[in-house]
């Protein structure tokens, strides 16, 4: 039976529903986001439990493992529910555990997008995001490909990773941006203006690395303090600071145990005052 998070939803292009909190599948790999993972079974379990609590936003990218994660993916939940939104990312290469490098060669972008299908078993991706603008590309050509992409039916959005305001303004000259996934945290806020540019275009921000607290959750601490009041932990507090943020926020937390998801699926049920958030916004 499934158990359906309570949250909000958010719709992906206008049309894509998607809830706010959703799945973000970096750690069903090894260690350093590199091969295998070491309990392959209970991130497959993950995946499933993730499903059944409601989760219908799967974030991933062709380097995580590389091709791991997405294969983990199209091998357990195939064939998926109908309103599982997969989201996946293209642009950057690995040369071994934690290694990224940028490749935004349009050739190269169009040879992901063409293995992300076939590992996920999907003929078109609903969400296909330029992982890195790869610096060493011409912007346009990484956008043109995209867009090319999207005109022959292979993905249906595009959305943007690690990107500032006016890079996503020079993207949408070419090509529709739906979403913008950018390093944001209660201890990690420089991509505010980016956040803002999304609330006034209605693009969805996906931040990412979402349960980062740091000193907040020192104990006494403000974040601390508030996690005891609803006898909740430090990252559940943060990933409903994120939720309570701004409609457009799509926080994806990640993890390889079913015991964290279960936590961090919790938070959807997590309902701030006004003046606690206010607190940890500070």
């Amino acid at each position: 039976m499934s158990e359906r998070i309570n949250t909000d939803t958010f719709e992906l292009g206008g049309d894509l529903p998607v809830n706010r909190l959703g799945f973000g599948a970096m750690r069903v790999t090894g260690e350093g986001v590199w091969g295998e993972p070491e309990d392959p079974e209970e991130c497959r379990a993950v995946l499933r439990r993730a499903v059944e609590l409601g989760v219908n936003l799967i974030d991933t990218a062709d380097s995580y493992g590389p091709n791991v994660s997405e294969r983990l993916i199209g091998e357990t939940l195939y064939p998926y529910p109908e309103d599982l939104v997969i989201a996946t990312k293209g642009g950057l290469v690995r040369g071994g555990p934690g290694q990224w490098e940028s490749n935004g060669r349009p050739e190269h972008l169009r040879e992901a997008c063409e293995g992300s299908l076939k590992r996920l078993k999907l003929e078109r991706i609903d969400l296909y995001q330029l992982h890195r603008i790869d610096p060493k590309v011409p912007e346009e050509e990484q956008f043109g490909v995209l867009s090319e992409l999207r005109d022959e039916g292979k993905i249906l959005y595009v959305g943007l990773s690690e990107v500032d305001v006016e890079q996503i303004q020079r993207a949408q000259e070419v090509i529709p941006i739906v979403s913008v996934q950018n390093r944001y945290n209660l201890t990690d806020r420089g991509s505010e203006d980016v956040l803002e540019h999304c609330e006034h275009e209605g693009i969805a921000f996906i931040p990412w690395f979402p349960l980062a607290v740091g000193e907040l959750a020192r104990p006494g601490g403000a974040l601390d303090e508030i996690a005891g009041r609803y006898d909740a932990t430090p990252g559940q507090v943060a990933l409903a600071w994120l939720l309570a943020k701004s409609p457009v926020m799509l926080p994806i937390p990640g993890t390889s145990s079913v015991e964290h998801l279960e936590e961090n699926v919790a938070a959807a049920d997590l309902r701030l005052s006004d003046e606690e958030i206010a607190e940890l916004t500070g």
